[in-house]
């Protein structure tokens, strides 16, 4: 359950400033830099020069539930082992922007429009803030570095000293909380001149007063505030800025305890990726669901198996030191399993969120897996969760089933006490799919490309099989058999032509040879002279469940409707199950029908109509 109480107040700029500067208000680590540029900083002053809200900060009370590694607003310094009593959860770039202008006398370093880097100092130009029907924006005025504004011939503006500030009526906004000295050394710049005594009263009643006496509202969260909630919070206020991962907070509470375990993962990441290609891409957030469902799972009765954000929060820095070098193994062990399977980039893997419960089951089974029945089961497991297309939505509530029902019935010796984990119960693989998977944007469609490997598709010219070792020496990808152009030229609809069924793993330079031409054109003149006969070409077709002599007539609904059906077997196989018969379509290998604008055609008949 969530945990977050709240108390809604009212605090002075000026006090907030000061807690900001002497540490008592500082960020948590997960907090990403200060990236103000100089036209919001002038806004922002602008703002509230007038008195307009610029919008509430949130902060969070120390000592309570949730203990993160703390840093100082940018442009602060202090001693490293100040502690503070609050974190600022939202208005970090308001405040830091207000502090940098208001209480430090250095030059700013912020950016332009453009994004360009430079520093710049910030005045109120007197005489039109006090003028009516005038742009506010128009009153802070933003000089470079050295107090000067130049055009390319002339200087338009110079308050490089304060003799110029007074000169030009400038008042430097770092002076806003302590403007006595300032205006002191006006008055006497001006030699105690009336108009100029009532010029500074005015500004000052109209302007730095405004200043003084501006308040903010402050939301406060109390220190019974779980992490999750302020994960939660963050998330919902931060909407101006990226989305806060539960790594990042997690990392900020693990710092706390003086771990680094964004220094941690960073080497674990390192070693899987160079290692194994398959798990490119592979996030933090994945490695921390791992951990988190070996943890939930080693807890006495398992009780609350997951790994959703709550459960990742709750993990203590002793569960993740244990188990992620498990966790770390089990991705090493997912990534040999999914060779074994023909997956061999990360771009192949039909879904990337399966790689959790892989990795967590291999890493929990260990040398459990190593026989012949265990491997068969988990294959099984893997190639429902896939065909049956069982994680393309809300995946951790599987994830966390997953585990145990898998681990489950892999170490199950005795037959009636072997439950099939629901995943594999509940997969369900439509006949018809086939025909509409079409780009790699489909689970299914990777899954199909990769059984066929599986299965030892030889290359049409080479006779190779599939390897690793050769994967990628010869870019093998998925390709048209009746090639594209052929199938335009003949009137062949691209959602048919486009369908797995219509496509095999080749290699590249073996898809240039066979070009655009009929599929009986490359066959004789590409594939038979480059083999040992029409036998030998019949075994490298079959390998790809293709009929020889289908492809030698050139008749593509024939080879359309037998090859759905070989890749049904395929997919019968792996799963263990049978394939719905969902259209009269697969329901017969002799009557296919697809529909036409001048009405159904029977795909055997094609050839001949």
């Amino acid at each position: 359950m969530l945990e977050a109480s709240f108390d809604a107040t009212k605090t002075s700029l000026d006090k907030l400033l000061e807690g900001v500067r002497s540490g008592e208000l500082q960020l948590p680590d997960f907090q990403r830099s200060w990236v103000w540029d100089d036209d919001r900083i002038r806004s922002l002053l602008a703002s509230v020069s007038v008195s307009f809200p610029i919008g509430a900060i949130m902060t969070l009370q120390m000592g309570g539930k949730v203990h993160f590694q703390t840093r100082p607003l940018e442009g602060v310094e202090l001693p490293d082992n100040r502690e503070p009593g609050t974190l600022l959860l939202d208005g970090q770039q308001r405040l830091t922007s207000l502090f940098r202008a208001l209480k430090q006398s250095e030059p700013i370093p912020t950016q332009d429009s453009r994004g360009k880097k430079i520093k710049r100092r910030y005045y109120v130009n007197m005489e039109l803030a006090l003028k009516d029907n005038t742009d506010r924006d128009e009153w802070i005025v933003s000089v470079p570095e050295d107090g000067v504004i130049r055009t390319l011939h002339d200087v338009m503006l110079d308050l490089s000293t304060a003799e110029q500030e007074y000169k030009h009526g400038h008042f430097p906004v770092h002076q806003m909380f302590s403007a006595a000295d300032w205006r002191t050394n006006f008055n006497e710049h001006w030699g105690y001149d009336r108009s100029k005594i009532q010029l500074w009263d005015q500004f000052e009643q109209r302007i730095v007063k405004r200043f003084e006496q501006y308040q903010l509202p402050v939301i406060v969260l109390g220190k019974e505030t779980t992490k999750e909630a302020v994960c939660l919070v963050f998330e919902k206020v931060n909407t101006g800025g990226v989305t806060l991962t539960v790594f990042e907070l997690l990392t900020a509470s693990f710092a706390a305890e003086g771990y680094q375990l964004r220094e941690d993962w960073a080497e674990r990441e390192e070693r899987l990726e160079s290692m194994h290609p398959v798990l490119g891409d592979l996030q933090s957030t994945e490695f921390l669901q791992v951990v988190t469902l070996l943890a939930t799972y080693a807890r006495p009765g398992q009780p609350n198996i997951g790994c959703r954000r709550r459960d990742i929060l709750a993990l203590t820095r002793e569960e993740y030191e244990h188990f992620a070098d498990i966790a770390e193994q089990g991705f090493v062990e997912a990534a040999k399993f999914l060779h074994g399977e023909k997956i061999f980039q990360s771009r192949d893997v039909p879904y990337r969120s399966q790689i959790v419960p892989l990795a967590a089951i291999l890493a929990e089974l260990g040398t459990d897996y190593e026989g012949v029945n265990a491997r068969h089961k988990l294959r099984r497991w893997y190639w429902n969760g896939v065909l049956g297309e069982m994680y393309g939505g809300s995946t951790e509530t599987i994830f966390a089933r997953d585990l145990p029902e898998v681990v489950a019935w892999i170490r199950a010796a005795d037959e009636r006490q072997q439950v099939e984990p629901r995943t594999v119960r509940d997969a369900l693989f439509q006949a018809s799919r086939p025909r509409t998977l079409r780009t790699r944007n489909s689970a299914a469609y990777k899954g199909i490309h990769a059984l066929a490997m599986r299965e030892g598709c030889m290359d049409f010219i080479t006779g190779e099989k599939v390897e690793q070792s050769n994967y990628f020496d010869e870019r093998i990808d998925i390709h048209h058999i009746f090639p594209k152009g052929w199938c335009e030229r003949n009137k062949i609809a691209s959602k048919d032509f486009n369908s797995i069924i219509n496509k095999t793993p080749l290699s590249a330079r073996t898809n240039r040879r066979l070009g655009g031409r009929a599929p009986s054109a490359y066959f004789s003149r590409t594939i038979l002279p480059e083999v040992n006969g029409i036998e030998q070409a019949s075994v490298i077709m079959s390998s790809h469940c293709i009929d020889t002599a289908q492809l030698m007539a050139d008749d593509f609904w024939g080879f359309y409707s037998d090859r759905a059906q070989r890749l049904l077997s395929l997919i019968e196989t792996a799963t263990g199950k049978r394939v719905t018969i969902d259209d009269a379509e697969f329901a017969s290998h002799n009557a296919v029908v697809e529909e036409f604008d001048d009405g159904p055609i029977h795909w055997a008949d094609e050839a001949a109509s």
